[in-house]
Formats: structure tokens, sequence, C-alpha cells
């Protein structure tokens, strides 16, 4: 029986399996190999298992991670003046630097043994995010160093004499490094990498010695104009045949110091008017020794494989933290303006249209917050999940674009006035090249997240394919037909499990105890996990590998996998927090608008699929009701807006985290100014009823003379007022400054 299923059954599948994927290329292969599911593959399930989220807890930092940051990262945001980085010097100073050094910044992966601090990823984290509400250029220039780079390969791929010599050098800050992949004529494209070089013989050290001798040309290399040491990928060649029978070796990492002869440092890049250091560098025939490949030369060809695992984790850290810091700085200083800023006697919060935009930054710093926080966790305890990572990198930055826009409108001309003052300018500036660096936020999004995790996190697809691939056919077939039986039975329940959830809009959907009321969105999730796993189901048996092709499918569906997750760590963040009440309506807001969002996507991808036919049934049995769920209330809006404008643990602990500022500057003045105001709101509604509405000296004046308000009534609204009035001016230069 079973050798006619393979004859009659198993083999012609295999064919036409074989037709319908296209093959995987070498560098897909690394790619979809690197890094580890994780609570993707449970979202991909139609069933996840929320006690293996719930149970990991927050994020913990030691007491030695807790001091840094209350130590070195304050003393070193105080440091900073990012207008005089930006628009004065373009650099950050000498003595900036030297602390840097000094305190192990570019140390904080690297392990004590080695010289650095060997912090956690958690800690590595809150780091960024602290450093980066200060300064982005600064923040990037700490970043780097500790995200895909030479410190992180070295620890991972090197050998004991790489680590025993660079490491402790990298941690002091005696090496500075940079790490080249994007050249010119591919970007980061890899397989169309022209960067090469040659395995032949050259002098090293006065000896004959076996290396490479290679030529590049990278660009926008952050940390590139004062690198001391280059980490470079490059395809290497061996057409003499002087390792083996192979003249096509692969993409291969090495480790070469800045003052090789044949390396010339570009000058400059300005990006966006960031200060920190970036741009180009090459190579004209520089002989690298095989002891410079990272790992040595066991290592050749396998450099794709090494940047993918590197990336699968540092990508869940840098920008996002950057992404984090500056979503919770915007939520803070801009609930604070809008309390404090005033039109018509009343603030501008109290209008609608602004409440709206308020609700929005404080459910972006929430959830962004939140998935951050569930991320580090999981890095904590050594996982890897690479398509985590790639969501938390586009949508985190997509998130802070959104953030930072809508705190550039409530502030209006004091956000547009360039000067000291003006603490989003140069947040807003930054945001491209956050959407841009690291995987284009597009192409992460149309191809990586759903095409890399639907077959990631896919139970059988990815042993499917290899079946497909394998050269031995009888082998292949084998494989195939033990998996059929499994990949059947998982067909089955997630028809049955996405069409009873569909119809009953999630009512019947399990959810975890002790969720209280967040009962409801667990269903929720549960309920659209299952109608995403029959989706893709439906689409990759249809389609095969033209849904490759289909990138607004695959970035739809992969919209609906990311708001999954980050509204999963939403949820994870309130019962991690004590589920207080007062939170609420911060979870009510962010789970109505992803849960809308999820929708919207899914309906998008029902009317545009390729077979119209297929994409009415999966509607009529997943969403035959349409929309059932609907964006957040203008009523829950308020509750949001009112959270960023009132003082409380709420807001507290929404932007935990966020510098505050040094004396005198903006985001101290609206701090104080945001203090003061709320400090004398009762002797304020006494001057209304009064029937005094203005907000100034006079007015406070002649509501003592009134007896509306005491002497000390007087004395603290004159502060206020006076508090005010330096907070939301703006700077003004002469014309020297503006060149004219």
């Amino acid at each position: 029986m079973s050798d006619l299923r393979k004859k009659w059954f198993t083999a012609p599948l295999l064919k036409l399996i074989k037709k319908v994927l296209p093959p995987i290329s070498d560098t897909e292969r690394e790619a979809m190999e690197a890094g580890e599911v994780w609570w993707d593959a449970q979202l991909l399930s139609g069933k996840p298992d929320w006690d293996e989220l719930l149970s990991m807890g927050p994020p913990q930092l030691t007491e030695e991670e807790q001091a840094f940051l209350d130590g070195p990262v304050e003393e070193l945001c105080r440091m900073v003046d990012d207008w005089k980085i930006s628009y004065e010097d373009h650099d950050i100073p000498e003595e900036v630097w030297q602390f840097l050094k000094q305190e192990r910044f570019f140390g904080i992966i690297i392990p004590k043994e080695f010289g650095g601090l060997g912090f956690s990823p958690s800690a590595h984290a809150e780091i960024v995010t602290k450093v980066s509400t200060r300064s982005t250029s600064v923040g990037v220039t700490v970043m780097v160093p500790n995200s895909l780079g030479p410190g992180e390969l070295l620890m991972a791929h090197g050998t004991e004499e790489q680590k025993n010599y660079y490491l402790p050098r990298l941690a002091d800050g005696r090496e500075i490094p940079c790490f080249g992949l994007t050249s010119p004529e591919a970007g980061s494209d890899a397989a169309a990498m022209v960067d090469s070089g040659v395995v032949c013989y050259g002098e090293y050290k006065g000896e004959k010695t076996l290396g490479m001798r290679v030529n590049w040309h990278k660009r926008y290399i952050t940390l590139g104009p004062v690198a001391t040491i280059l980490g470079l990928a490059f395809k290497l060649y061996d057409p003499d045949h002087l390792l083996g029978e192979e003249e096509e070796l692969g993409i291969t990492v090495a480790l070469v110091p800045t003052d090789t002869e044949g390396v010339t440092i570009g000058q400059r890049h300005l990006p966006a008017m960031q200060a920190f250091q970036n741009g180009p560098n090459w190579g004209e025939d520089v002989f690298v020794p095989m002891e410079w490949i990272i790992g040595g030369q066991e290592n050749v060809g396998r450099g794709w494989h090494m940047l993918m695992s590197a990336l699968a984790a540092g990508r869940g850290i840098s920008l996002p933290s950057l992404s984090t810091g500056g979503a919770k700085m915007a939520a803070r200083t801009t609930g604070a303006y809008a309390r404090i800023r005033e039109q018509f006697s009343i603030p501008i919060g109290k209008f609608e249209g602004v409440q709206r935009r308020l609700a929005e930054i404080a459910s972006i710093a929430y959830v962004l917050d939140s998935a951050h926080k569930t991320t580090t966790r999981a890095l904590d305890e050594g996982r890897k999940p690479a398509v985590v990572s790639a969501i938390m990198k586009a949508h985190a930055t997509c998130g802070l674009r959104q953030s930072i826009n809508d705190a550039m409108d409530i502030h209006a001309g004091k956000a547009i006035m360039d000067g000291p003052l003006n603490y989003l300018g140069n947040v807003y500036r930054a945001v491209p090249v956050a959407i841009t660096v690291e995987g284009a936020n597009i192409l992460t999004r149309s191809l990586m997240i759903f095409g890399q995790g639907a077959i990631r996190c896919h139970p059988y697809l990815l042993e499917e394919m290899m079946a497909a691939e394998n050269p031995d056919t009888e082998a292949g077939i084998d494989a195939l037909d033990k998996l059929l039986p499994k990949h059947a039975w998982f067909q089955f329940k997630t028809l049955l499990r996405g069409v009873f959830h569909g119809w009953t809009v999630g009512l019947f959907a399990s959810s975890p105890r002790g969720v209280g009321k967040a009962a409801k969105y667990y269903r929720q999730l549960n309920r659209y996990s299952a109608i995403l796993t029959l989706t893709t189901e439906i689409s990759l048996m249809s389609l095969g590998g033209e849904l490759k092709r289909k990138e607004l499918i695959s970035s739809r569906l992969g919209d609906v996998l990311s708001q999954l997750y980050l509204l999963s760590c939403t949820l994870k963040r309130f019962k991690d927090d004590g589920s207080p009440k007062e939170d609420r309506p911060l979870l009510e807001f962010a789970m109505r608008a992803g849960l809308h969002d999820i929708e919207v996507s899914l309906l998008e991808v029902f009317q545009n699929f390729p077979h119209r036919f297929l994409g009415q049934l999966m509607h009529f049995l997943t969403m035959p009701w349409g929309h059932s769920v609907h964006t957040a209330s203008d009523r829950q809006a308020r509750a949001c807006a009112e959270l960023l404008m009132t003082p409380s643990d709420t807001r507290d602990r929404l932007t935990r985290g966020v510098f505050l500022g040094n004396p005198g500057d903006g985001v101290d003045l609206v701090e104080q100014a945001f203090v003061k105001v709320s400090e004398t709101e009762d002797a304020r509604d006494k001057m209304k009823r009064g029937g005094i509405r203005a907000f100034n000296r006079k007015s406070i004046d002649d509501a003592l003379d009134q007896r509306l308000v005491s002497d000390e009534e007087a004395e603290k609204l004159r502060a206020a007022a006076e508090a005010v009035d330096m907070a939301i001016q703006v700077d003004h230069f002469d014309n020297l400054v503006t060149g004219k």
C-alpha cells in the first residue's frame, strides 16, 4: 500500500511541487536557515500557546546594569548638546568620544572576560533607548558597534586568537569598528555583490602567505570615516584551485585594518543632516591573509550565513530601541506641550482633533515599548527570532515616523523653528535614515516578513521544499510521503478552526487564565491567528512560487502577522504590569487599532487575490460579516490623551527611560512648565469661575485684586505663567547664522 501511494500519489505530487515552487537560491537558503522561529511560529500555527509567551515575565536588569543606566548613561546624556553636535560641529565632541570609550559603551555586548560590560540584550536595549532620547547621532554611535558588526561576529564565529586580540580592543575603544556590506551597484543585495577577492599567495609579515587579493567599493558605512577595523563582505573566487576544486567559494567576511595598504577611506556622507560618522571606502588589490577571515580559513564562503545569524538578533535591538525611545520622547513632550499651550484660553489638548493625535502617539509608544520589552526578553533567553526581528525593525521605525509626524503637527510652529529649543526637528529628519537602513522597510514588508515567515514558521512547508530540492529523487519521495499525512491533518484542523472562529467572530475562542477583562482580546488574536493560518495555506496551495512575486498580497499577510505579534506583546506587557486599571485606555486604544488594521489587511487580500473565486471563498469562510472590530471611540481617545496631559504613574510608566533634559534646554523647559501648570490647576479654575480666562501676569494680578486667589496661589500662578512663556519660545538667529 505504501509503495502504491508513493508511485501514484507522492511521486507525481513531488514533480508538481518542483514545478510550482521556485528553486531556493543560496542566499535565500542562508536567510531562512539563520536564526530561529519563536512566537511567530505559534501565531502561524492557528492556535497559539499563550502560556509560552506569558510565562516569560518582564525583562529584569541586574543591579550592575541598572547602576550603569543611572550613572554613566545619565552622565552621557547630560554631556550631550544635540544642536551643537548636529548643526554647529557636525560631529560628536572629543570629550564625548573619550567618555564613550572610558565607560566601555562600545563593549556593551562584549563579555567581561574580554574587558566588555557583558550586559544582557535588555540592558543593551535600554541604554540605546535612553541615549537616543537625547541625541540620535550619539545613539547611533553607541548602537552600531554593539549591533551587526565585527564585535558580534567575532563573539559568534571568531577564532580564539581573534577574540583575545580584538574584543578587548573593541571594548575599550582602542579599535573603532565598522562593517562594509552595501555597495553602489548592488545595495545590500548579496547575490548581486561585485566586491570580490581571489585566492592567491602574497607577502605578509615578510613571508609568503596564502590569502586573497580583494577589490571593493562600499558606501553608507556607519563609523566608516573613523573606523580602525573594517568588517568586509565580498565574494571569494579560487581560479587556481589553491583551496580545492570549487572556483566560486561564496560570500566571505574578513577583518581588515583600515591602515592596510590599498585601503582608501572616503569623505563623509551626511545622512539627513545627522552627525554620526558615515562614509564610503574602497580597496584596490588589497592583500588579505587567510587568518583575517572571521573564524579563519574554515569560514570561507560562510559569510552570508554569519551575517544573517547576527542580523536575526541584532535587528531586534538597535533600531527598535532608537524608535521606541523617540516614540516615548514624543509622547512625554507632546502631552506636556498640549497641556501648557493654550488657544482661546484653553489647552490645545482639549481640542478633539488634537486629542485623537495625542491618543495615537500614546498608543504607538505603548505598543512599541511593549514589543521592545518582549523581544529583548526573548533575546535574553538566547533566542534569535529572525522573523520577529524583521517585524520589529520595520514596524518600530514606521511607528516612530507616525508618532513624530503627529507630534510635529501638535507642536506646530514650535517644532518647525530650528534651534537648541527644538527637541523634535532633528528626530524628524533622522526618521528616513531609520526607515532605510538594516533592510529598507518596503523590501522588509513586501518580501521578508511573510515571505520568510510563512516558510520558516510553517510546521511542514520548509521540509517539503527541501524534499523537492533533494537531488536523490527516491529520498525526496520518501521524505515527502512521511510529511503529507501530517500536513493534511494540519490543513483539516486549520480549515475547521478558521471557519468556526470566522463565523462566530471569535466568541468561542479560548483565552488564558487570569487575564480578566482583557480575555476578549486574547480571543480575537486567537481568531485571527486561525484565519491567517488558513489564508496562508490556501495562498500557498493555489499560488505556490507565484506568491513570492505577489508582493502586495505577501505584504498584507505580513502586516497581519506583524500586528498579531505587536498586539500579543501589548497584552503581555499589560499583564506583566499587573493589569493596572489606569492603563486600560492605552490597551483598549491599541488593541482596537491593531485589530482593525488586521481586518483591513485581510479584506484587501481577499479583494485583490489573483484567483478571484478563491478570494471570495476565503472572505465567505473567514470573515462573512465583514468588519467586526471598530477603532477606538472618541471617548477612549480622550481618555488616552488625558493620560499624556496629566501627571500620573501611567504617564511615568509609559515614558520611563526618557532623558528629561538639562536645566534650560527645550525638554526641561516643557517638563518644568507642565509640572507647574499641573500644580496650579485648582487656582486657575478659580480664576476662570471668576470670569478671568487669560493666563498672564496681568490676569493673575487682577485675580488677586478680586480675591479669587490667595497670595500664595498668585505667586505659584506667576511662576507657572513664566515657565509656560519660556517653554513655548523658539530660537531666532541673526542673518550671519542663516547665511544671508
